[in-house]
């Protein structure tokens, strides 16, 4: 696997990411259905997994076997402590022919970092990378830009987005059905609001 720089962004933003972001109940929800579908020790990656909250910290403990990719040795180091008993490991999202196979796949809020390009070829990898049930949990930001120039809890970084019809359609292009989405708004940090795509599908 091509290990990834260090990320500037989330290096400079650390813990200040958890404590800033005020909605997560929709991500909680999104894992809780998704340990209802998979087998107690099921293999889970969690595809920019941050700091490891909340979710790779809630696989764990509903025993499933979780492995977080995240481009940020910081946010790794974090998730190390917050979800003891995932194994963390420095990587390139994009990258994934050395993790081997997963019986689902979880990227919320992760894919935006990308250009669009690669968000597209990044699915088609996760695809292959799926086994068994088959799974993908998938949130993104509503929009329609490519690489857009932001600050992010004060660091600076870049986005993509799509309109809900378009996100559902470079899914299903990647190669998954069943796919459903809903768009939920919530508070991102402190006085923001921003509709947020939340997406389940399955590797045909």
């Amino acid at each position: 696997m091509r290990v990834a720089t260090e990320n500037p962004a989330f290096d400079l933003i650390g813990k200040r990411y958890d404590e800033s972001f005020v909605e997560r109940d929709v991500q909680i929800a999104e894992a809780a259905w998704l340990v209802e579908q998979l087998p107690a020790g099921a293999r889970v990656l969690d595809l920019g997994c941050g700091s490891g909250l909340p979710t790779a910290q809630q696989l764990l403990a509903a025993g499933l076997s979780v492995v977080g990719v995240d481009e940020s040795q910081v946010m790794l180091d974090l998730a190390a402590d917050h979800a003891p008993g995932g194994d963390f490991r420095h990587g390139d999202l994009r990258e994934l022919d050395d993790l081997g196979q997963f019986d689902a796949v979880v990227a919320f809020f992760a894919l935006l970092m990308l250009p669009k390009a690669e968000i597209e070829s990044t699915l088609r990898a996760i695809h292959g990378v799926l086994t068994g049930p088959r799974l993908l949990l998938l949130s993104m930001v509503q929009g329609d830009f490519d690489t857009f120039p932001v600050n992010f809890l004060g660091a600076p970084t870049t986005v993509s987005a799509y309109p809900p019809d378009q996100l559902r359609q470079i899914v299903t292009d990647a190669g998954f059905t069943d796919v459903t989405l809903r768009e939920f708004e919530a508070e991102a940090e402190p006085g923001r609001i921003e509709v947020q795509l939340y997406l389940r599908a399955r590797a045909a």
